[in-house]
């Protein structure tokens, strides 16, 4: 009896370890496959020739709805404003010939004020991928597919690649492809990423020994800015955006001398007690650190402001300073946004809720405590 209950008991392991094995495939006691519907919520990039595009279509017409209400905020309403990121569209930098030859001409010109993304981008897929993972900035991927391709549309309108009636769809983006000003501006002939098979380098340019003899010698600035136009229409600096690689001079200071080292900032002022809410101002809420930093977190508002100091925007503690106690007034600020009041970069607004906006003015309102 003994033996027979051994037995059963080696066939019940033995069944179990043959389920548990089938379970966990190649990599054993770790973790499990991903379902078909867990693969296809990922499985969203679409390729320069459009394998995983998804049906739709949107007018020029309904673009510029979608990105005066979604985009025109960081981007200009004409995609050429440089204050929040690089320009996307730009007067001039795309020519007839351009699109004739999917070159850009101006691209070699030195004498260009700057690059903007139709002139460089080679692919029409990018764009459209881009825009569906990432944009808007505040409230990713919830643009609908035919809201997509209205706003590519609408782009590659300014950028004076299709007509102003012009819808795109899946069924003709591979021909607008055809129209890409630099869609020949890709190089290849390199031995780098995606590798030799669309490469015709053979050899790769990463074995060069170190040169230690006729070097150049240091660089002679053949231009430069007279003292007396140094600051006469205001400071460059304040005149370009805060972040990206385009940044103008400080001209309130004199002009340094290569190696020379920058001033010493003054030493910063104390700061002023914070202001007292108003007699008569309703109780605030009680203050819950812990959500309000991570509804920041979840809302990407440390994108541009941080809790000490000014970044895009005004530092959090900055304007619990300016408007301690208005919980209301900060609520709906956050909810709508709006420029002016902390400088001309706007703030777009926020699509959280209520109780969320007021979770974070509470918190702003008391002072912004880390």
């Amino acid at each position: 009896m003994s033996r027979f209950r051994n037995a059963a008991l080696m066939v019940a392991f033995l069944a179990v370890a043959g389920v548990a094995a089938a379970q966990s495939n190649k990599y054993p006691g770790v973790g499990r496959d991903a379902t078909v519907k867990e693969v296809a919520a990922w499985d969203i990039d679409v390729r320069p020739d459009f394998k995983g595009l998804p049906p739709g279509s949107g007018s020029v017409a309904k673009g510029q709805d979608v990105w005066e209400g979604k985009c025109a905020h960081c981007h200009g309403i004409f995609a050429d404003s440089g204050e929040v990121f690089s320009p996307i569209v730009g007067v001039g930098g795309i020519s007839k010939e351009d699109i004739k030859t999917g070159h850009v001409a101006k691209l070699l010109d030195k004498t260009y004020p700057g690059r903007t993304t139709f002139m460089k981008v080679a692919t029409l897929s990018t764009i459209w991928d881009y825009i569906n993972r990432a944009m808007p900035w505040t409230a990713p991927k919830s643009l609908t597919h035919d809201e997509v391709y209205a706003v590519t549309a609408y782009l590659l309108n300014l950028a004076t690649i299709v007509p102003d009636d012009f819808v795109l769809s899946d069924k003709n983006i591979a021909e607008v492809q055809k129209r890409m000003p630099n869609r020949n501006g890709m190089d290849w002939n390199h031995n780098m990423w995606p590798g030799r098979e669309f490469s015709k380098v053979t050899k790769s340019d990463t074995h060069n020994v170190a040169c230690m003899k006729d070097c150049t010698p240091e660089a002679k600035v053949a231009s430069f800015l007279p003292d007396y136009a140094r600051n006469a229409h205001g400071n460059l600096a304040e005149q370009n955006r805060l972040v990206g690689a385009q940044h103008g001079a400080d001209t309130t200071q004199p002009e340094r001398k290569a190696g020379e080292a920058a001033p010493a900032a003054a030493p910063a002022a104390k700061p002023a007690p914070a202001a007292k809410p108003k007699a008569d101002a309703a109780p605030a809420a009680a203050v819950d650190n812990k959500a309000a930093l991570a509804l920041l977190s979840k809302y990407s508002c440390t994108a541009c402001h941080a809790v000490d100091r000014t970044v895009v925007g005004p530092a959090f503690q900055a304007v619990g300073k300016k408007h301690a106690g208005k919980v209301d007034y900060l609520a709906g600020k956050i909810k709508s946004g709006g420029s002016g009041v902390w400088g001309p970069i706007p703030m777009p607004a926020q699509s959280l809720s209520d109780a969320e906006a007021k979770t974070i003015a509470n918190w702003i309102a008391a002072g912004a405590p880390k």
